[in-house]
């Protein structure tokens, strides 16, 4: 179908299709056929009698031009918070069959309606990081801005997560960037900084990320912390980083969290280098992403 342009709010809805983010029981096997692939689009129209929406998304390198499709929704009754103009990311996940593409699941929106709670723009590259504070495993309080003078790399996890493909994959990814750092160049790894953010606060307390910490680096009570963060911010503060960082989390009765992923590079001046929505990036990205920044060098 032709393309078409609508004007776009600065507003940004986390989706993910076929499964909705870190929930138990939801991802597809280990053993399936299903790929994923990032996209970026605006709401064309919803259909209500249908439980479906039209998404005008850009093209997927390799796999889909840009163009106009509908998908259906697993959760019919979120179909009142999709509104057409509104810019969203999700996560597309295509089989072999054609029947692969049509699920839609809205994550961290809850009870929006016509004008959500919050406003999310897209994160950027030079966009200035707030001065978050986070309680981190020490019991310190410890703040974005005090890694300025250094790369600062930023995921988010929650420590019970159950699904291998979210948390524990950004963790063991974040091990092996350790790893690397470190193998590479002792300047290149004291120039650096990796921090782990829960959005979990309430369960995820100093002692329980200093154990999961322990755990990441497979130093368990020997590990220093030095070189990474496992933190968590307030509960208080907790609706304004997820909201810059372009995070959903949505707390579920099985005390699970459906969430989408966020990793973000910040430079040595506290803004954002570069930002990985999705679970698709290497550890060896990663560190060329570093040697890059450090280099001087502008992103490609």
């Amino acid at each position: 179908m032709k393309r078409f342009s609508l004007p776009c709010p600065l507003l940004l809805l986390c989706l993910l299709i076929a499964f909705p983010g870190c929930r138990r029981g939801s991802a597809p096997s280990e053993h399936s056929s299903e790929k994923s692939h990032h996209i970026r689009g605006v709401v064309v129209s919803t259909d209500a009698a249908k439980g479906a929406v039209t998404l005008d998304t850009d093209a997927i390198p390799g796999y889909m031009d840009a163009m106009i499709m509908s998908y259906t929704l697993r959760n019919p009754a979120i179909i009142s918070e999709l509104h057409p103009g509104d810019t969203i990311t999700a996560d597309l996940f295509a089989s072999d069959s054609a029947s692969a593409l049509d699920n839609i699941v809205i994550v961290g929106q809850a009870n929006a309606d016509y004008k959500p709670p919050a406003e999310y723009k897209p994160l950027n590259p030079g966009d200035p990081v707030p001065d978050f504070a986070l309680l981190n495993q020490s019991g310190k309080t410890i703040h974005i801005a005090q890694f300025r003078g250094k790369v600062l790399l930023v995921t988010f996890i929650y420590t019970r997560c159950p699904l291998a493909n979210y948390c524990p994959r950004m963790s063991r990814n974040f091990a092996e960037l350790d790893q690397l750092l470190a193998a590479t160049d002792f300047e290149l790894y004291s120039k650096t900084h990796l921090l782990s953010i829960s959005f979990d606060p309430a369960y995820d307390t100093p002692a329980v990320l200093r154990s999961y910490g322990g755990a990441c680096t497979g130093r368990y009570t020997r590990e220093d912390f030095t070189h990474w963060d496992f933190a968590a911010p307030s509960a208080k503060d907790l609706p304004d980083l997820l909201r810059f960082f372009l995070l959903g989390a949505t707390p579920e009765k099985d005390r699970t969290i459906t969430h989408s992923l966020s990793t973000v590079i910040i430079d040595q001046k506290g803004k954002v280098y570069k930002w990985y929505p999705g679970n698709e990036w290497t550890p060896e990205q990663l560190l060329g992403d570093v040697k890059q920044l450090l280099s001087g060098k502008t992103q490609a």
